[in-house]
């Protein structure tokens, strides 16, 4: 049986979970998110959302604590509903994993763009609206080439390189924090929520709450990464909460501060948000940093879905859901260097669709995150009530929380399918991608192997912990 190496310390597994949830685009966007929420609805949403994804955290906490094996949400699903309805839930995450990785294949080099003059040249192609240019994709297989690289001899390099970028990622935050508040004004912040009532800016807040979860997916890394943890279990699950909330009130400050350094509405009107509005109050230097750190944003995301969606192709392979070549693990390095080479492909293809295409690809994979989120919470309350004796070395003291972020993951998901609802899908073509990852899901499931009795798929997926549901 493949087992993978334990190399990840605890502040690694924070700096995978916190910084595989902080991408860059929160630096750009929050001209158009103040000018659509207003800077009180952006910040209040934020922390809702940050409570709502808590919640669900605490959940996943408890299984991983329980069950700390590669492939996080999978084997949760596996243990509670079955073969087929796990591999969906596997499937359905691993396309968003490399649909992510797909994305910052043409994200890396446009935002490069924008410091960097002359790589909008030599096109190559145009699908869906997008040109793909050649330096834009040159700048992306690099960034593929070098997390391949960095996770080819062992995760000790790839997750120390993670904690050093994570600690530099927070610095440059608490810089833009710290600049903010001492040569900005609470003037600036005022009114919070500009023409609204209170009512209307209470609506704003729940209305971006919705959108604040997409910032917030990517936290169950951890979870998907927790065979490898040097921890204790009970540390795991505490662990994974600390991410989430670590990068929820990141999120949460950036934004406050970005109203606070000169007026919220000036910045609503800017091109680049946060980047801009430094440059504005005559910071260019702190500008260029919230550049650098939305380029380390892209590598640390990179590195945390890139590991997370490896494993998971390696633990459904574990149980022959997938050809058993991607379940193998180099014995020198504790890598399943298979995994990581599938995902690699499966990121390319999907980063060569383009800019405007690749869109539709993240649009659908928030859709299936929540959904996720939603079997993740009936997973928990199904483990709970089929192995009440079970050992849980980290416990959800009120059993009601999971549920609330299950209610709020069914929300995004009934609004993403309403055509009338404002965070519909906006293109036919994102309804057809649901219909299309499903089928082939279907088809890939039909074409498995399943050459593994259910017993044999559980001690496979996981080893000792077998005993936990016997």
């Amino acid at each position: 049986m493949s087992e993978l190496k334990k190399t990840i310390g605890p502040w690694g597994l924070v700096a995978i979970g916190a910084a595989g949830v902080i991408g860059s685009s929160y630096l750009y966007l929050a001209s158009s998110l103040f000018d659509n929420f207003t800077l009180g609805g952006v910040v209040i949403g934020m922390v809702l959302a940050t409570f709502l994804a808590a919640c669900v955290a605490v959940g996943i906490g408890e299984l991983a604590a329980m069950f700390p094996r590669a492939g996080g949400e999978f084997v949760y699903s596996y243990i509670s509903f079955g073969r087929f309805p796990a591999f969906l839930v596997g499937w359905l995450l691993l396309a968003t994993y490399t649909g992510i990785v797909g994305f910052y294949i043409t994200a890396t080099g446009r935002l490069i763009s924008t410091f960097v003059d002359g790589l909008d040249v030599i096109p190559l192609y145009d699908i869906g609206g997008g040109v793909m240019y050649l330096p834009i994709l040159l700048i992306g297989l690099v960034l593929v080439g070098g997390t391949v690289l960095v996770n080819w001899f062992g995760t000790e390099l790839s997750f120390k390189l993670q904690l050093v970028l994570f600690i530099i990622l927070i610095a440059i935050g608490l810089l833009i924090v710290v600049v903010a508040f001492g040569a900005g004004s609470y003037e600036n912040t005022r009114p919070a929520f500009g023409d609204l009532s209170p009512v209307e800016g209470g609506a704003s807040a729940i209305a971006f709450v919705i959108p604040a979860l997409g910032f917030l997916t990517g936290f169950s890394v951890v979870a998907v990464l927790s065979e490898e943890a040097d921890v204790r279990p009970n540390q795991l699950g505490r662990l994974i909460v600390l991410s989430v909330l670590i990068a929820g009130l990141f999120y949460a400050i950036i934004f406050y501060a970005t109203g606070w350094i000169i007026p919220w509405r000036q910045t609503a009107q800017l091109e680049n948000g946060t980047v801009e509005a430094f440059s504005v109050a005559g910071f260019s230097n702190l500008s260029t940093l919230a550049f650098i750190a939305g380029v380390i944003g892209i590598v640390t995301t990179v590195i945390s879905v890139f590991a997370s969606a490896s494993r998971l192709a390696f633990s459904l392979a574990r149980v022959g859901l997938l050809p058993t070549v991607f379940g193998h693990v180099d014995g020198k390095t504790g890598v399943p260097r298979n995994a990581i080479l599938l995902i690699a492909s499966m990121g390319l293809i999907v980063g060569l669709i383009g800019p405007d295409a690749i869109q539709w690809i993240l649009n659908v994979g928030g859709f299936f995150v929540a959904a996720i989120w939603v079997l993740t919470v009936l997973a928990f309350y199904t483990v709970r009530r089929n192995y009440p004796k079970a050992r849980r070395p980290y416990r959800v003291r009120y059993s009601y929380l999971p549920a609330l972020g299950g209610v709020g993951g069914l929300i995004l998901v009934a609004l993403t399918l309403a055509p009338a609802s404002p965070l519909a899908f906006q293109s036919p073509f994102e309804y057809g991608l649901v219909i299309v990852f499903l089928a082939l899901g279907v088809v890939l499931y039909g074409l498995a192997p399943k050459n593994q009795s259910k017993e044999q798929s559980l001690k496979g997926m996981l080893g000792d912990y077998t005993k936990q549901i016997e």
